[in-house]
């Protein structure tokens, strides 16, 4: 299958994961757990894992899946893939338990190690996200699709970070120089605050603390697509695949390259 086809049942199969997450969301009856690296789940994770992992091998069969809910397959196994799913049933679990709505399910396709095709679709919001190579990158929403791409810059306005509503703000000002001005911007999951970027709603985002490559597969296509990057703490790119462990390290995901970034944030040395 050509990527426009396999961008198709991307879209498909995250939404259909999404009206599964929202009958847990709006009824409320889901459980919750802890899992060992203290990160939550919850049934609803489960539920949706569930409709990922059907839907994708019914319609992918040769196409291997990894997901954040599954666990992870050997590298032996894995480097010989030319391409696989690389899913989060819910991205934002911790979003989804409070109510905010910022949770979305994340669906990429790493195609020769980088992610080649990215959908997140956030069903509380009824708002889709999707890119593949070449392509572009696009949001859905109730009142129809538009392209999206990063904000301009022309040096005269406040540089905008996006943050998560329980950060806090000292964590992510030892990374930015005191040389310019910035304006924080709180939303919820990993990947909507990349899309946020994606769409010019914001230009950079620092994660400092753990993540897994499908915290950032999807996203990272769609900001691509879009003009930005999304790079490690030492301003190197993210690799997929290549490790045993799929945990990310930290990153910063960039919006338009006119802002000097090298200028604006420091970097800090986070294990590869």
């Amino acid at each position: 299958m050509n990527l426009e086809s396999l961008l198709q049942i991307a879209i498909q199969s995250a939404k259909l994961a999404g009206v599964e997450v929202l009958k847990y969301y709006t009824r409320g009856n889901y459980t919750a757990e802890t899992k060992e690296d203290n990160s939550p789940v919850t049934s609803a994770d489960i539920a949706a894992n569930e409709v990922l992992m059907a839907e994708l091998s019914r319609l992918t069969p040769d196409i291997p899946v990894i997901s954040e809910e599954v666990g992870t397959v050997p590298l032996d196994e894995r480097k010989s893939w030319s391409r696989y799913w690389l899913i989060d049933p819910i991205d934002g679990t911790g979003e989804f338990i409070i109510g905010s709505g910022d949770f979305a399910v994340n669906i990429a396709l790493v195609e020769n190690g980088w992610p080649a095709i990215g959908v997140i679709h956030a069903p509380d919001h009824r708002i889709t996200y999707y890119a593949s190579k070449g392509l572009g990158a696009f949001k859905e929403h109730v009142h129809g699709t538009e392209q999206i791409n990063v904000a301009p810059y022309d040096c005269k306005r406040k540089i905008r970070v996006a943050i998560s509503r329980r950060q806090e703000l000292h964590l992510m000002g030892q990374y930015l120089k005191p040389d310019f001005q910035y304006e924080h911007i709180a939303l919820g999951s990993c990947s909507l605050k990349n899309c946020l970027i994606a769409e010019g709603g914001a230009d950079c985002y620092l994660r400092v603390g753990p993540t897994g490559e499908w915290d950032t597969g999807a996203s990272q296509c769609i900001l691509e697509q879009a003009g930005g990057t999304i790079l490690d703490s030492e301003f190197e790119a993210l690799s997929y695949n290549q490790r045993e462990s799929l945990l990310n390290p930290d990153f910063i995901s960039l919006g338009n390259d006119n802002i000097p970034w090298q200028q604006v944030i420091i970097p800090h040395y986070s294990p590869r």
